[in-house]
Parts: structure tokens; sequence; C-alpha cells
């Protein structure tokens, strides 16, 4: 076996298992399939944890999942479907920052992992035995990996801007709640 073959059986590998993680991942919060909670159960969960309108962000983050995750095990569209699985998985590992590093303790590691995966198949392009490759390319051309890396890192940070300010305004109502409380007779 050659190195290009080795190369290309390595990123086809590496695009089955995270392209079929990631659509596990989005069909839970599109259809509750696999133990999820479906678009409701995942728009309710979605507002908790501070990404508002709760539901269009939950269609968002199923979509890039499940989308971008089947489109990466397939090779097809490849920079911005690793884009998308990097979206996602920038917002997630923002919910567990809170909770450290690793997953054992609800932290980072995972949506880490995912996303950094994500992100190198934009670069790197799906290899030889992907539907891009059969297809001429066309939809995985030079340059597009990283214009849709620097297109998912741009929206990654206005979804987690919005997110910040949705937290810092209910926590303000909390606080201005309590404080009318206290000076009431």
């Amino acid at each position: 076996m050659t190195c290009g073959n080795a190369r290309d059986l390595g990123l086809l590998a590496l695009r089955g298992a995270l392209g079929g993680t990631l659509a596990a991942h989005g069909v839970q919060k599109l259809f509750g399939w696999l133990g999820g909670g479906g678009l409701d159960g995942s728009a309710a969960a979605m507002d908790s944890m501070g990404f508002r309108p709760g539901h269009r962000n939950a269609l968002a983050a199923g979509l890039g999942e499940a989308g971008g995750g089947t489109l990466l095990a397939l090779g097809l569209a490849t920079p911005a479907a690793g884009a998308a699985g990097l979206g996602t998985m920038v917002a997630a590992a923002a919910v567990h920052a809170p909770n450290g590093f690793f997953a054992a303790g609800g932290g980072m590691e995972y949506p880490i992992l995912l996303g950094a995966a994500s992100g190198a198949l934009a670069l790197t392009g799906p290899g030889r035995y992907s539907l891009d490759h059969l297809l001429g390319g066309g939809l995985a051309r030079p340059g597009l990996g990283l214009a849709a890396v620097g297109t998912a890192a741009a929206a990654s940070a206005v979804v987690l801007v919005r997110r910040r300010r949705a937290l810092h305004a209910e926590a303000a109502a909390v606080e201005a709640r309590a404080a009318n409380l206290d000076v009431l007779p």
C-alpha cells in the first residue's frame, strides 16, 4: 500500500467515525431518535443554556450536526461540512467550559475534539475515497476550506456573543427582582 492510499484510508476512517458521531447527535436534536429530546426538547435545552430563541438555535445545531456529519461521512462538500461541525462544536464547548476540560467532569474535551477534527477535515479535504473526489473536487476546491473555517469562526463568535448577552440580561433581571424584594416592607 502506498503512502497516498494509507492517507486516504485514514481520512475515510476519520470521516466515517466523526461524521457518524455528529450525525447521531444531530438526529437526537431534530427527531428525538437515539434517545434524544427531539426539536422541542432541544429547543428548551438551548433556551436554558442562553441560546435564544431556543427553537431556531436547536434547529441550526441539529442541522449542522446531522447535515454536516452526513456530508463528512460521505466526503461531499467537505469544507462546508467540516465548518458546520466546527461551528456547532464551538458553541457546545462554550457550554461545557465552566466544567473544566475533561469530559468525565462534564467538561469541553469531547466537543473540542469533534470540532478540531471537523475543522481539520474542512482544511485538508476528504481524500480520494470520497464523493468530492468522485465528482471532480468542485465542492472541495483549494481555498474553500480556509474560507469555510473562517466563516464558521465568525458565525460562532456572533452566536456566543448573543448567548453571553442573553445570560447577562437574565442575571441582571434576577438581581433586580432580588433587590426589589429587599426593599419591600
